[in-house]
């Protein structure tokens, strides 16, 4: 569990709660991990492999990766309305 634990620990700045994560990885289960992407970004970029590398940390020592992509996002477009917002306000300068 400790190795586990400095495989996780390397590269992070904090971990959001570390009591939690313990009391998980003492179970000796495998945990089931997560990491949602948006569909309709343009693209991926530089910082999503800060994510995507710690994913395959936690996939390398034995815990189990969902790579999620948001389709009802998708469907329903932006929910923070910052692109209808901003085209909005860029029509109305016409």
């Amino acid at each position: 569990m400790q190795e586990q634990l400095e495989i996780i620990r390397r590269g992070a700045t904090e971990i959001l709660v570390e009591k939690e994560l313990i009391e998980k990885l003492q179970l000796k289960r495998p945990l089931r991990i997560k990491a949602g992407f948006d569909p309709t970004a343009p693209d991926l970029h530089l910082g999503h492999t800060v994510l995507i590398n710690k994913m395959r940390q936690f996939q390398d020592i034995g815990h189990d990766v969902i790579f999620l992509i948001g389709d009802f996002t998708g469907m329903i477009g932006d929910p923070t309305r910052k692109k209808r917002d901003a085209s909005a306000a860029d029509s109305g300068r016409s």
